[in-house]
């Protein structure tokens, strides 16, 4: 049970810590500024990833919800399992940043991006991202290296 009280708080820990970062950003006078790597930038994306579907919102966050749910599903049945600690590691990261994006997609009904890289290659450039999308990747990338 120990395992378990971790993973919800790692869950728990990447929703709230997002929470305040995508408020942060919203209630910043400037959405502007830089640091050598980062440039701090508020967008407010009405899509899936790359603003994919921002005509179609509702289906949009329909799709993240089901995702979420469906995670969350694997996640909790990943418990009665023995050993698949990374697979249950990647669920969770996974888990906390799905659930502060379909959370702004439901409440907010857009998600609040508030980085880019600071890089000369233009089109990396562009793309603004939020804390939660590398929880995504990453979680996704270490459950998908344990699944069984």
């Amino acid at each position: 049970m120990g395992l378990l009280f971790l993973y919800i708080l790692l869950i728990t820990g990447i929703f709230a810590g997002e929470f305040w970062l995508k408020n942060r950003a919203e209630n910043r006078e400037s959405s502007a500024g830089q640091t050598k790597f980062i440039l701090i930038r508020r967008y407010h994306n009405r899509g899936a990833a790359l603003n994919l579907g921002q005509r179609h919102r509702r289906i949009v966050a329909a799709v993240s919800a089901v995702f979420c749910l469906l995670a969350f599903i694997c996640f909790l049945l990943s418990l009665g399992q023995k050993g698949n600690h990374l697979l249950r590691l990647g669920l969770a990261i996974l888990l906390g940043g799905a659930f502060s994006n379909t959370y702004d997609r439901l409440k907010r009904k857009y998600v609040v991006d508030y980085f880019s890289f600071n890089v000369k290659w233009k089109p990396l450039r562009r793309i603004v991202f939020n804390l939660s999308d590398f929880c995504i990747i990453a979680g996704a990338l270490l459950a998908a290296i344990e699944a069984p």
